[in-house]
């Protein structure tokens, strides 16, 4: 090679990964794979791969060390067999089902979920002959009355979006199981570290990584976790669709898990204590929590959850509506409001006008979201800093 553009288009060419095999020491924490596709010696090394003789990637679209470093850190998390990441929480949710449905099947869902995934089963899997029944599966049941002969999937929020609902997750799993349908719940707001729905007969969990998972407001992803078997369908569909997360994604992942139970274990401490001085303002109607003792969700949290933790996801109903509820969000100090969730700073957000905007006004009353109706995530701040700024915002509506 005597050109230089030759030279340098060549250099190095993987060798020093290939050196790495024989080395006595590794990189402590993995880098990041920054590559779209992998080189092969030879015709049969890709043959082997294909045909599972030996391990090895050829396409970053498919799979590729970043996701496989994650994935076992998230099954691990939520002691499933296997796990998997997408480029976003829709993108888990949405590929995970479709792996598992088909034209004439059904599906029974709780009525209050993030407002994407109400939208996808309401109207969208209609386009493809799925059906989708919404039921309240605080009675067991509505379950039981709403599940048909071709009734393939349940699917639920472990803590709903956004009224906080905690359902019994065992007889919700075995009822499913029963009657020979499958069931998938999303644990976005409470995380591995409050909940397991694995070990509570789950056959999915999905996650928004987005959220928790990664905590720190800079990636955008998705997860599933659960069965090699289930994995291994929602891994076809995921292939076929280009939704698989990309590199760097995946390593701002592995980093933010190193310290998931840290940042929930702190969030959920603080989202108590902002729960218990809403609760006790005058100007605020009602406060949806499960870790307090006066919510009808408590008993069922705090025999299901772990470590006496309640997550880090609250919300309030203001007294005087649309117009005061406002007041609030635009007084709230330090308190951003953000149309997400999980950061390490405290956050507020409008369902009515983010998550549940696509609504309609009966929709949103029955499905019991007010429109002064506002959701808080508690951050990792010392809770004396957070607090006197909610009480400064509720002033300005006293």
């Amino acid at each position: 090679m005597s050109s230089v553009a030759t030279r340098l288009a060549h250099a190095g060419d993987g060798q020093p990964e290939k050196a790495l095999r024989d080395f006595n020491s590794v990189p402590e924490v993995q880098p990041v794979y920054m590559t779209s596709v992998f080189a092969f010696d030879d015709v049969a090394s890709v043959d082997d791969i294909y045909e599972g003789r030996s391990g090895g990637y050829v396409y970053s679209r498919m799979r590729h060390p970043n996701t496989d470093s994650v994935s076992l850190s998230l099954a691990a998390a939520d002691g499933a067999e296997d796990a998997l990441v997408f480029s976003s929480g829709m993108a888990a949710i949405i590929l995970s089902i479709i792996s598992v449905v088909k034209a004439g099947d059904h599906i029974v869902s709780s009525p209050v979920l993030y407002g994407g995934v109400r939208d996808y089963l309401e109207n969208e899997l209609k386009r493809f002959g799925v059906e989708v029944t919404f039921t309240d599966l605080y009675d067991i049941s509505n379950l039981e009355k709403a599940i048909r002969p071709n009734t393939r999937l349940v699917y639920t929020e472990t803590i709903s979006n956004p009224l906080m609902e905690v359902f019994d997750i065992p007889e919700l799993a075995k009822t499913a199981h029963d009657h020979g349908a499958l069931f998938f719940i999303d644990n976005t707001f409470a995380s591995p570290i409050v909940a397991n729905p694995i070990k509570y007969g789950a056959d999915l969990v999905l996650y928004s990584a987005t959220k928790y998972l990664g905590g720190h407001s800079d990636l955008v992803g998705g997860a599933a976790v659960g069965s090699k078997e289930l994995i291994a369908g929602v891994r076809k569909k995921l292939t076929l669709y280009g939704a698989t997360l990309g590199a760097a994604e995946s390593w701002l992942l592995s980093r933010s898990l190193r310290t998931l139970d840290l940042r929930v274990t702190k969030q959920s401490q603080n989202a108590l204590a902002i729960a218990r001085f809403l609760e006790a303002s005058p100007v605020v109607e009602r406060v949806y929590y499960p870790g307090l003792e006066s919510g009808r969700d408590h008993a069922v949290a705090a025999k299901l959850f772990n470590k006496g933790l309640f997550g880090g996801m609250l919300s309030a109903d203001i007294k005087g509506g649309e117009a005061e509820a406002t007041k609030v969000v635009n007084n709230l100090g330090f308190i951003k409001y953000v149309p997400s969730l999980a950061g390490t700073s405290t956050s507020v957000s409008y369902p009515a006008k983010t998550s549940q905007r696509g609504f309609s006004a009966e929709e949103l009353k029955k499905a019991g979201i007010s429109i002064a109706q506002l959701r808080f995530s508690a951050g990792i701040e010392d809770i004396d800093d957070i607090l006197p700024q909610l009480e400064d915002a509720l002033k300005t509506i006293r």
